[in-house]
């Protein structure tokens, strides 16, 4: 015996006409608790409807194309007596739809012992400091592993730095919400987690207890199929040329917009090969790269540019291919695009920094009582912070149309840190107001993070100069590529002792030569000497950093 259940369009929270744009199930099919039935687009977010009962189904009341509001019928089905509806099932999916958001699947209950409290807490993305859509590249844990407080739950690579995310909390994972690949933003939700007083359970509990409610009692026999009232509806549309193609109105309005013929995409990354705006971009980014070698590229207000053409290393001998980092990429992309716009200009120098070695060596007993290191990067930071207040022009950006120059009344400045995926530029906030200890206690953080992958989106925001040492490494001079929308960089190499004219006799000096590059649109060449020359004064005597 059985009972006739229908699954009918929840609260809505007042909208109406929602379109079907996707039908999942058909006639004399067996489904689960909370398996979608169907997928609804509305004006913000598409919606899945899952079924609030386990069975087989009978009939499917809607097609594609469908408009459908609160308490219209979606489909019937038959199920056996005495199995109960999920009342649970059903809030959630009345909760998900409400907010305009895509429905979650709800965390099954964790088996408790007698006597034990538990909580379930949501691990979320915190704030990523204006960033979004940062990729998921490494899950690190999995449902019913038992974790530590700080433990690292997944790692993100966002376009300048990767960054883990570490537990809140220390317990069980519940369930894992995101996949390598995914692209998260602040507010995500990663993981959930069970706290409580008594041991977590095992795995093994946790599994069992995920299992569809539908498992808990016998699964419903299919029955013979009934002559179907319509044929099972298959998400297919017409596009030119006669093909069909399985996209949502949303990816096909994106598509035309970049004037891509959706048939020729063969397969979708989606839900039953569906059309996603990531497969349109990668068809997109495929035909953009697959150009003949004849062919050029043009970038605007710099011309033509001819490509660089293909060649198989293969045939001179044996070859590796080793993929960019995401970091090396994304920074390939953007000095690229900085050579390519900016007319910059390097100007030389050398400063003599034989008594600020003297001074910064005297510092080394107290620093080492409060656990520093006192670095001649730290003695740059603040000359250049002081030339920046003397210059303003150099603590600028240029306004997109090229028409308005961007003055800061802050002074924030960045240090190049190489680390093993790539260059990553923290930046140092309010420099002009800390002094040298608390300079080197904030850049040994900085770098420390920047080398574990662990530097947050807003810890390289807000720069208004860049500092790249190359000091520690070697080098006589180089041509810095400036950090827009910053104006200027300023590079600086190993110092060595030279002889020196003193008017007299030549005397030896230690010298630290100094490059820095600039947008010539914004600074003209004297006022690059100008500041220069400010900068050497300053670390020749650092006395005046004082005045």
């Amino acid at each position: 015996m059985t009972d006739l259940i229908e699954v009918k369009v929840p609260d809505l929270g007042g909208a109406s006409d929602i379109e079907v744009i996707e039908v999942l199930v058909g006639p004399g099919d067996v489904i689960e608790l909370e398996q979608t039935l169907v997928v609804m687009e509305g004006d913000k977010a598409t919606m899945d409807l899952p079924a609030s009962a386990a069975g087989t189904v009978v009939e499917v009341k809607v097609s594609v194309g469908d408009s459908v509001s609160e308490g219209s019928l979606i489909v019937t089905l038959t199920a056996e007596v005495g199995a109960a509806v999920e009342e649970e099932a059903v809030a959630v999916v009345a909760e998900a739809v409400v907010s305009s958001a895509p429905v979650e699947e709800k965390e099954a209950p964790v088996p408790s012992q007698p006597g034990t409290v538990h909580d379930l807490i949501e691990v979320k993305v915190p704030d990523l400091g204006g960033a979004s859509d940062v990729e998921v590249i490494e899950v690190l844990i999995n449902a019913g592993d038992v974790i530590e407080l700080e433990q690292t739950l997944v790692v993100m690579e966002g376009d300048k730095a990767t960054m883990d995310l570490p537990a809140s909390a220390a317990g069980t994972v519940v369930d894992v919400k995101v996949a390598v690949g995914d692209s998260v933003s602040e507010g995500s939700l990663i993981v959930t987690l069970m706290t409580g007083e008594a041991s977590a359970p095992s795995k093994s509990a946790l599994e069992e207890s995920s299992a569809p409610a539908s498992e808990a009692v016998a699964k419903p026999v299919k029955a013979p199929q009934p002559t179907p009232v319509a044929a099972k509806t298959e998400i297919s549309t017409a596009v030119s040329g006669g093909s069909m193609v399985h996209a949502t109105p949303s990816v096909r309005r994106f598509a035309r917009e970049l004037g891509v013929d959706l048939s020729l995409i063969l397969q979708g990354s989606g839900r039953k090969g569906r059309i996603l705006k990531d497969d349109v971009s990668r068809h997109v980014k495929k035909v953009m790269t697959a150009v003949p070698v004849t062919s050029v590229k043009t970038v605007p207000g710099n011309g033509a540019i001819p490509a660089i053409p293909a060649v198989d290393f293969s045939q001179f001998g044996e070859i590796e291919e080793q993929k960019l980092s995401k970091i090396k990429r994304l920074t390939g992309v953007n000095l690229s695009r900085v050579w390519l716009n900016l007319p910059m200009v390097t100007h030389h120098d050398e400063a003599d920094i034989t008594e600020m070695e003297i001074f910064r060596k005297s510092l080394k007993g107290s620093a080492e009582k409060e656990g520093l290191k006192v670095t001649g990067l730290g003695f740059m930071l603040k000359a250049v912070a002081a030339a920046l207040k003397q210059y303003p022009q150099f603590n600028s950006s240029l306004s997109p149309d090229g028409e308005r120059l961007i003055l800061k009344k802050y002074y924030n400045i960045g240090i190049a840190v190489d680390t093993p995926k790539g260059l990553v530029v923290p930046v140092l906030k309010d420099v002009d107001k800390k002094s040298l200890f608390e300079l080197s206690a904030e850049m040994f953080e900085l770098g420390v993070k920047a080398r574990e992958g662990k530097l947050r989106p807003a810890e390289m925001q807000g720069g208004c100069m860049t500092i790249s040492n190359l000091g520690g490494i070697g080098g006589t001079a180089f041509t810095p590529i400036v950090n827009a929308p910053e104006v200027a960089i300023l590079g600086a190499t190993r110092s060595q002792m030279k002889p020196v004219w003193n008017g007299s006799e030549f005397e030896p000096r230690l010298m630290m030569p100094l490059d820095m590059s600039y947008d010539h649109r914004v600074i003209d060449g004297a006022d690059a000497a100008r500041f220069m020359r400010t900068i050497v004064a300053l670390l020749t005597d650092v006395r005046l950093l004082l005045v």
